[in-house]
């Protein structure tokens, strides 16, 4: 017997060391997990005496068993690693998920959400557009279908958010690059597209004040989500009126410097560490391509494993709460910083 009452599924998960997906799928059929985890589960659930509400699992079976998840641009490395992750999540839970791209595009998003919402899926984990998201109708959605944000947050609506601590990104990347060489200047899209790249900019000028240190921000033109050209063309222009304050330079994101690699290389701008370089070049996300370019990127990496494990657990709780929480809740990861040839 357990001295303390367990009280719902993701207790039990916690102290059975069983994960909560996994629960989750043997509760809604036993028969979907294998037969040496079912039977860990069975011994848990006899030795801490827990048998679930049978009531609100029956609830929860009347739902479908569709999950949607929506993206702003797949084709976006970052969002397709972190969709294949959620993906995966939920089918070892016995979901059905459903993968969306609003390819940048407001209007799509509202029309992608609609028909979701024809749908009754059991619940949505959404990373919206943000800026550029047309805000009543998002909240509408979340309104009416349980939904848990990740990525890029809008206040107040979702039932909860998960994403990454965006300042956590910029103050490792500028304390390391300040302590190896010269500061960074910041380099940036002037009308970026995801939300994030403005508290990048703020924690950067920021930073820079805390460490006595003088800000230089390089806003480039170009909208949308085409970064890679949108750095490339701006790393050109700025490479040519000779712009940088200094030898050191910080990319708000990984897609951006990539571009900004690739001026570099037309310029005839050496990018690395020690003598015979001109440029250290460093930036944010851990892209998956980060590894390989050429030289390899210096980066602040998101933590992808724990934004979708988090996000999936948050949805299937949700779920199983009857589709609102108390309050809403938001959970941040820091960055990780991954040193490489660049800077």
């Amino acid at each position: 017997m357990a001295q303390k009452k367990i009280r719902n599924m993701e207790e039990f998960a916690a102290v059975s060391g069983i994960s909560r997906p996994t629960v989750s799928k043997y509760f809604h059929d036993p028969d979907s997990v294998r037969a040496s985890t079912r039977a860990r589960i069975e011994e848990a659930l006899e030795r801490y005496d827990y048998r679930p509400n049978v009531y609100a699992m029956n609830q929860n079976r009347r739902l479908t068993k569709n999950v949607g998840i929506v993206v702003p641009y797949l084709a976006d490395p970052f969002f397709a690693e972190i969709a294949r992750n959620l993906e995966q999540r939920c089918i070892d839970a016995g979901y059905r998920p459903t993968l969306y791209s609003s390819h940048g595009i407001p209007d799509q998003e509202v029309e992608i959400l609609d028909g979701l919402r024809s749908l009754k899926p059991a619940g949505v984990l959404l990373a919206p557009l943000g800026r550029a998201s047309h805000k009543k109708e998002i909240e509408r959605f979340c309104k009416a279908v349980p939904t848990v944000i990740f990525d890029s947050n809008i206040e107040g609506m979702g039932a909860a958010f998960i994403g990454s601590d965006n300042a956590s990104f910029v103050d490792q990347t500028v304390d390391y690059l300040s302590r190896s060489g010269d500061a960074p200047c910041f380099f940036e899209m002037r009308h970026p597209a995801n939300p994030n790249a403005n508290k990048r900019r703020i924690a950067y000028l920021n930073r820079m004040e805390a460490l006595g240190l003088t800000p230089h921000v390089i806003s480039v033109p170009g909208e949308g989500w085409a970064f890679e050209e949108i750095g490339r063309q701006g790393g050109l222009q700025v490479l040519k009126r000779d712009q940088l304050t200094s030898d050191t330079v910080l990319c708000s994101n990984d897609r951006l410097a990539i571009g900004f690699l690739s001026a570099c290389y037309e310029r005839n701008v050496r990018v690395g560490i020690g003598e015979g370089f001109d440029l250290r070049v460093a930036s944010m996300d851990d892209h998956p391509f980060a590894r390989f370019t050429c030289p390899p990127l210096t980066t602040a990496a998101h933590d992808y494993e724990a934004v979708s494990n988090r996000s999936v657990e948050t949805l299937f709780e949700l779920i199983e709460a009857g589709g609102k929480f108390g309050t809403r809740n938001e959970t941040l990861y820091p960055a990780r910083l991954i040193l490489r040839a660049s800077a």
